[in-house]
């Protein structure tokens, strides 16, 4: 792999971010006149939808030729990891439910390692360590740590558990399979929640403006960004996703500021510096070890 496909993959998870950053904030706005699980299900719907509309058989060879173990874990995780997020956002602010969220950082490498043995350099351990500074300023620090909190770190370990094992899947299977089936699952999920906890499908306060947020984030953040994340997996470690997904509290703090009202203080500010600077750090640390093989191998 060369200097351009490293950039190109992390490229992949920083359109993600942006469009995950833009999704949390409005999410909390239609959760305020929607139920959370209805939502939930019909946007998984409309991503399974619009996927199997266009490449579904396509979708039904990539799932004949590998077995459901294959594919079965890395979706359950995301499902459960994105489920439980967006729950988060429902009773914490935009900025500490992704906060949690990006604390994957830290269990992706440590799931890889009991899972797969996976090492890696030494030099990494610092720039993670750095950015989890980084999110603790971001966040301003837990004054507490309530239910909300605590929905939001266990979206972390799912999160970091889709990584792992969608990173191995990936190898056996393409992208675009393996999003629909993560969506198909996060659907379900939604669906059995919904009648769980809200006795129900219910879309009572579903306005033109709540239309087009469950559009954008069916469209945008379940299809396009799960995509993303796979096909980023494809040429880079979990590991680096996660740390790269760390630019997604940064864009949700931006974007929430605009449309919620919520602000950074300093050492808020500070913190996201921090986080950008080693995002791009970890970048050029993948690029040099990526040439390096590739001379290596010459």
């Amino acid at each position: 792999m060369h200097r351009r496909s490293v950039l190109f993959f992390a490229g992949l998870i920083l359109l993600q971010s942006v469009l995950y950053g833009f999704g949390d904030p409005i999410s909390k706005a239609a959760y305020e006149t929607m139920s959370v699980y209805s939502l939930m299900t019909v946007r998984y719907a409309i991503a399974v939808a619009a996927l199997l509309l266009v490449c579904g058989r396509r979708i039904a060879h990539g799932l004949r030729a590998v077995s459901v173990r294959l594919w079965l874990v890395p979706s359950l995780c995301i499902a459960a990891g994105y489920v439980l997020n967006n729950i988060a956002l429902n009773l914490t602010t935009a900025t500490s439910a992704t906060f949690l969220r990006s604390m994957a950082i830290i269990l992706t490498p440590i799931l890889a390692f009991l899972i797969h043995r996976t090492r890696y350099r030494w030099v990494h351990i610092p720039l993670q360590l750095l950015v989890v500074v980084g999110l603790y300023l971001f966040c301003g620090g837990f004054s507490g740590f309530g239910v909300g909190e605590l929905v939001g770190f266990l979206s972390a370990v799912c999160i970091a558990g889709s990584l792992v094992s969608s990173g191995t899947a990936l190898q056996q299977m393409d992208a675009l399979t393996l999003t629909t089936v993560q969506a198909a699952a996060s659907m379900v999920m939604a669906f059995v929640c919904a009648f769980i906890f809200e006795g129900g499908l219910t879309l009572q306060g579903a306005s033109p403006v709540n239309w087009a947020i469950i559009l954008y984030l069916a469209l945008a953040c379940t299809l396009l960004g799960y995509l993303l994340q796979n096909k980023a997996l494809e040429g880079i470690s979990s590991r680096t996703v996660a740390l790269l997904q760390c630019t997604a509290p940064v864009l949700t703090a931006f974007f929430s500021f605009f449309l919620l009202g919520e602000m950074l203080s300093l050492m808020g500010l500070i913190g996201a510096a921090i986080i950008l600077a080693c995002v791009v750090a970890e970048t050029l640390v993948d690029t040099r070890e990526e040439k390096d093989k590739n001379w290596k191998g010459r």
